[in-house]
């Protein structure tokens, strides 16, 4: 980069890595910086990480970006984290407890407990969250249960990024896309819920207060020292990492879905208030006052195929897998995958359908059921596409994701969606996300949609080709698929009975 180039970074705190990248304004360069951090499983189901292990590598993270940029003027910082995590801290503003991630399932019971009384969809209802072990709300109800004095005495209660503002900035404030993930904010009222805090044992005033994700507020003297920037730099609040991976791949206009595909794989689309469904399946969260991000998501994706190569005994790299199930034709030869293979940690034990392979003949092989394995993951996201569809439009999907660099899952993704598909072009979709909504948030763009393209003008991505013979196909296949699932639910529910054995928890 040039020294007299000005950039903006985006700093996204991820699960595993803290990421930092400088976009040049003009979009004509970028410079990354990246710091790793453990999850810490110190007894199973229990998925948690050092709060001030976290800072130290998003500093880390952001010094070096700020230094790989060769004096360029950094106009702001642009914040994105992970969701669903929570902290206690004293009145000193110390962690009394690690980050709960929102991998931690220790309340599962919690959850069963909530989806079991009904109470769920109320909850649901008021607050856009699903109820699931991840949500703070759950984790709160957990230490109600088992750590009664520490829940009564915690000053507050934050979120991962909360922490991390109050360490950039001294301030301790939450914004709206966080808060409308943590099962206990009121999306239509915009505030916490009262009757939700109840339940949860905590008070409005255990809570940050809620602004909005364009709110700028300004780096601290010692903040500024850690990372090489003057005192005072604009400090974006920001947004959490999946609405903001939905701006980051131009996925925010009128009918247009987002779907990313890694080891799991999720749908969303923006809408311009709140809503929920009926089953109780899509979370809302908001990446704006009028921009709300509704997701619906799979625990199934690249996942399912590094599990095949494992147990079929195959220590091939995923891609050379890949490389063979495209040899094998469309609907691998009549062998169908129901990819579910990891059980919600919230449902009720042995409930949902198992995996299982059907239609297995003498004939086919390894690649038969690594490429049924690929078609069942992207025919359960087809089903989620029609969900979603049934709440608001979806006309186009954008792809994004670790699995899309492979042709055989953008082809079967595009057959199986049969609409107009991009792959989009950033690399880096959260911190994009997070550098357009700081740009526009200081008033350097009159949109959050030109913000995008002003840092990255390659961001739309390029057009996968949808192949009518297969997505024929796989519509043929989608019309069987819900007969197929009842008939694996009954034969789980039958070798249950039969075995004494029920579903395995997600590990």
């Amino acid at each position: 980069m040039q020294p007299e180039r000005r950039v903006i970074v985006g700093v996204d705190v991820g699960p595993t890595a803290a990421r930092a990248v400088a976009f040049a304004l003009d979009g004509t360069a970028r410079h990354v910086a990246t710091r790793a951090y453990p999850l810490i499983e110190p007894v199973p189901g229990w998925r948690v990480q050092e709060p001030d292990v976290l800072v130290a590598a998003t500093l880390a993270a952001t010094s070096a970006c700020v230094a790989g940029t060769a004096g360029a003027e950094v106009v702001a910082l642009a914040l994105s984290s992970a969701r669903y995590g929570l902290i206690g801290l004293d009145s000193a503003m110390m962690p009394v407890t690690p980050l709960l991630s929102g991998r931690d399932t220790r309340s599962a019971e919690a959850a069963r407990e909530l989806l079991s009384s009904g109470q769920s969809r109320e909850l649901h209802r008021l607050t856009g969250t699903p109820v699931h072990p991840m949500n703070p709300l759950c984790k709160l109800l957990w230490f109600a249960r088992h750590e009664p004095y520490l829940c009564t005495t915690t000053r507050w209660w934050v979120g991962l990024k909360d922490y991390v503002v109050h360490r950039l900035t001294g301030m301790l404030v939450t914004e709206l896309s966080s808060a409308s993930g943590t099962g206990m904010f009121d999306v239509h009222r915009r505030a916490w819920s009262s009757a939700v805090l109840d339940l949860a044992g905590v008070s409005d005033n255990q809570l940050p207060p809620v602004l909005p994700t364009t709110a700028v507020l300004r780096l601290s003297p010692a903040a500024g020292r850690a990372v090489g920037l003057p005192s005072g730099t604009p400090v974006v609040v920001g947004a959490g990492d999946g609405p903001l991976r939905s701006l980051g791949a131009a996925a925010t206009g009128h009918a247009v879905g987002g779907l990313t595909l890694g080891a799991t794989g999720a749908l969303r689309t923006v809408v311009g208030a709140p809503c929920t469904d009926a089953a109780e399946t899509f979370s809302c969260a908001a990446l704006t006052e009028d921009a709300w991000v509704v997701r619906g998501a799979v625990g199934n994706g690249g996942n399912v195929v590094r599990w095949a190569g494992r147990v079929l005994g195959d220590d091939s790299p995923t891609s050379a897998l890949l490389d063979l199930a495209a040899r094998i034709a469309p609907g691998s030869d009549g062998v169908v995958m129901l990819p579910y293979l990891w059980a919600d940690p919230a449902a009720p034990e042995g409930c949902g359908p198992p995996g299982a392979f059907l239609g297995l003949r003498g004939e086919h092989s390894r690649a038969h059921l690594v490429r049924a394995a690929v078609e069942g993951v992207c025919l359960q996201l087809g089903d989620v596409r029609d969900r979603l569809a049934e709440m608001t439009p979806i006309g186009s999907v954008r792809l994004t994701g670790g699995a899309f660099r492979s042709a055989l899952w953008r082809e079967v993704m595009a057959a199986v969606l049969d609409c107009p598909v991009h792959v989009a072009g950033a690399a880096d979709q959260v911190t994009l996300g997070a550098a357009a909504l700081g740009l526009f948030a200081i008033g350097h763009t009159a949109d959050l949609q030109t913000a995008v393209t002003q840092l990255d003008p390659g961001a739309g991505g390029d057009r996968v080709t949808v192949d009518p013979a297969l997505a024929t196909t796989y519509r043929g296949l989608r019309t069987r698929l819900p007969a197929l699932v009842t008939v694996a639910g009954r034969l789980g529910e039958i070798l249950d009975a039969s075995t004494g054995l029920s579903a395995p928890a997600r590990p």
